[in-house]
């Protein structure tokens, strides 16, 4: 059994230096009121038998909780005061520094939780652990000077999580749409440097990869980029190879003809076009940020979003290309082809592609091929998304259409439904034309919807109460994060603020236009419907009994956003939380809080968002179907997904799963396994099984451990994690159950 230290780092439980606390109170004791041998023993056996049955590794203050419990209940009230009393001493000297102990112990690679915070970070690396000694002071200096005493304890103790407070300090916003499309047409810089329109497809995509590095060393969430606005480059070096190559005919007074020489231009524009896409992969990929990862970074995919028929055909041969290099994926050290995290992929299903018999369905059986081996892309529906996202002026049916930033955040409809009137100055402004790219996300408040229903212990008035009061805990948090941007220059940014990223503001111009009427986002997280659920009634959600009141839950946070929406035009959005490893500090406070209760706090995790939980069984159709009214419910971002085996060999399978999505939700996934041994070279799953008491990694056929020499990609919340995770989400993962 493992224990956490203040510090993070994680140690073998030992109980003599409960055995030894005890005694150290207890000789400060009258000698009347002292425990005697045995019951020191029997209390430190308790103690080590709690820890044991609580799911999940224990901090040294929640031992330190059970060891106070254990004096109190022995009767021995002056020993068990001089022990708190101890305690308080020792924590205000820590007080005094609150980050000496964690900065160092993640330098020596030994702090548990900062490793295992991020699926995409090797805390190994220098610059990983550069970026997390700076977030730890900014925690430190948020927690302690930034944000008001009630919601810094509420989020200590799991009631609420303000998140990337490590960024905090900064005035830094979530997540973005880059307007890509501007920043190629019409030019930017890039630190300092003039980068006018590309002259070849290639350039575009080279220019692409540097924007996405810049944009993510500026902001700490995701982003996104349309093929789409890559696409007119195709044709761009279609001219510029076909000159090439009338040069060249005509050089050695060559005649191929009209035919021969198009085949020539398409078979070069061809190779242009894998050497564009393969800048985009590799680059992603190898770039480090200032945030020591790989940008966050998501590619969409969306054949109707050309402009005109010879830019459909184009953007649907950097569709293949990307598919059919995803689908090879990238080498490991050892030179394995292995599945990458980013970029995040999301393929839009359409009428003319989603279908035997449509223009484009080969793209789509290449999609189908890709996520089975390689578990991206995702998909979004362009029939229900056209239904829910309605810009001003719009009829259900007839909506808007894009993607969200990064794995699921989206912004809410153009509610102008004429670009905001252009109040980002961007270059490539269309008048009556709903606006996308080059709008953000403010950040992210969310709320743990098992710990309103546990606090209201079953009654129902008191749920609404304390709901009520937990949201206006979240609206306050929130408003911290606004006001945090307000008054923030353009040149705290430039990429993003001045140079087309974002917007094209002049130079000490604040953003703060660009924080009201809707221009961005602000979101209302959530996490645990179906704990909340069960708690309440004792049911799943799933269950016809219970449904209502889940719909009732998303609905009242919904009419609460409204309400702030409407009282200060800042667009408040509901948003389902990825919970990477937030679901296990949930879950370790709720166990911290309320005990074990079966089926509701016995795991090392609260579900995600509405889903239904990992370990119910239900089929893939079932599972969507039921998501799909509660996705509708949770616009400010939400995806679902299936789990399923290897479907190599079973593309017809896939095939229905996407068409079912297209008909059914608006954005869905399916979850795979795509794991190596670097040890034996075994490439089926990776298992996870139980070592004294903690969850490892390890190959079923040589038994390796060592995650230094292993290739495991897994979903972790919406997008692929490669460099494992906590406890929590390791539990996680392996309860899931199969849906297809």
């Amino acid at each position: 059994m493992k224990i956490i230290k203040r510090n993070g780092s994680e140690v073998t439980f030992d109980i003599s230096k409960i055995e030894n606390a005890i005694r150290a109170a207890n000789l400060e004791a009258p000698e009347d009121e002292r425990l005697t041998e045995r019951e020191i023993k029997f209390a430190s056996l308790n103690v080590t038998d709690e820890c044991m049955e609580a799911g999940h590794t224990v901090t040294v203050e929640e031992v330190q909780d059970l060891v106070e419990d254990q004096l109190m209940a022995l009767d021995h009230f002056d020993v068990a005061r001089r022990y708190i009393i101890y305690r308080y001493v020792q924590n205000q000297k820590r007080h005094k520094n609150t980050t000496d102990d964690k900065i160092l112990s993640l330098i020596e690679c030994n702090n548990e939780e900062v490793k295992q915070e991020n699926s995409n970070k090797n805390p190994t690396v220098v610059s990983v652990q550069r970026d997390y000694m700076a977030g730890e002071v900014s925690k430190d200096l948020t927690m302690r000077e930034l944000l008001p005493a009630d919601i810094v304890e509420a989020h200590n103790e799991g009631i609420i999580h303000f998140h990337d407070s490590d960024y905090f300090a900064q005035h830094m916003h979530n997540c973005d749409l880059i307007n890509l499309e501007d920043m190629l047409q019409n030019g930017t810089v890039i630190s300092g440097t003039l980068i006018e329109r590309p002259h070849s497809f290639s350039t575009a995509c080279n220019i692409a990869t540097q924007i996405i590095a810049q944009v993510a060393s500026c902001q700490y969430g995701g982003q996104s980029i349309s093929l789409t606005h890559l696409a007119p480059f195709v044709d761009v070096s279609r001219k510029k190879i076909r000159r090439q190559v009338e040069a060249e005919m005509e050089a050695i007074d060559a005649h191929p003809g009209e035919e021969k020489l198009s085949q020539i231009v398409e078979r070069r524009l061809r190779e242009e076009v894998a050497r564009g896409v393969q800048t985009i992969q590799y680059q992603v990929v190898t770039l480090m940020t200032t945030n020591g990862q790989a940008p966050f970074i998501t590619v969409f995919m969306y054949l109707n979003e050309a402009k005109n028929e010879q830019e459909k055909a184009d953007l649907a041969l950097c569709i293949e290309e990307m598919l059919k290099q995803r689908y090879q994926g990238v080498k490991n050290e050892e030179g394995v082809w292995i599945t990458p995290a980013f970029p995040k992929l999301i393929y839009v299903l359409e009428e003319d592609n989603v279908r035997e018999g449509t223009p484009y369905f080969y793209l789509t059986k290449l999609a189908a091929k890709c996520t089975a081996k390689r578990m991206v892309p995702d998909y979004i529906s362009e029939k229900k998304m056209k239904e829910y996202k309605l810009s001003a002026g719009e009829t259900e049916g007839n909506g808007d259409c894009y993607t969200c930033m990064g794995c699921r955040s989206f912004l809410t409809p153009d509610r102008s439904g004429n670009g905001f009137g252009n109040v980002a100055n961007a270059g490539n402004y269309e008048p009556g034309k709903p606006k996308y790219y080059g709008r953000f996300n403010q950040g992210v408040v969310t709320i743990n919807l098992v710990d309103v229903a546990l606090s209201a212990g079953r009654d129902m008035d008191k749920f609404w109460q304390i709901f009520d009061e937990r949201l206006d805990l979240c609206h306050r948090a929130l408003r911290c994060r606004h006001e945090r941007l307000l008054g923030t220059t353009s040149d705290a940014a430039p990429i993003l603020w001045q140079y087309g990223a974002l917007a094209r503001l002049k130079k000490g111009e604040k953003i703060d236009k660009l924080l009201y009427g809707g221009y961005s986002t602000i979101s209302l997280g959530y996490a645990g419907l179906y704990e909340c659920v069960r708690a309440m009634t004792g049911h799943s959600h799933t269950d016809r009994e219970a449904t209502p009141f889940a719909l009732a839950v998303m609905q009242h946070m919904n009419d609460r956003c409204a309400e702030w929406k409407a009282a200060e035009d800042i667009d408040y959005s509901l948003y389902g939380t990825p919970l990477e490893s937030t679901t296990y500090k949930f879950a370790k406070c709720l166990q911290r809080r309320f005990g074990i209760i079966p089926g509701i706090t016995d795991k090392g995790y609260i579900t995600n968002s509405y889903h239904v939980h990992v370990t119910e069984e239900i089929d893939a159709f079932t599972k969507l179907r039921f998501e799909s009214e509660f996705q509708r419910l949770s616009p400010g971002g939400a995806i679902s997904y299936v789990e399923v085996p290897n479907m190599q060999d079973n593309l017809e399978a896939v095939i229905s799963v996407m068409q079912y999505i297209y008909d059914h939700i608006m954005y869905a996934e399916l979850n795979t396994k795509s794991d190596y041994c670097q040890v034996c070279g075994y490439d089926g799953e990776i298992k996870i099984v139980e070592d004294d008491g903690k969850l490892v990694w390890e190959c079923p056929h040589c038994g390796n451990r060592d995650q230094s020499k292993m290739n495991v990609a897994r979903r972790t919340c919406g997008y692929i994690g490669t460099q494992f995770w906590n406890q929590g989400r390791t539990e996680e993962i392996r309860d899931r159950v199969l849906h297809l």
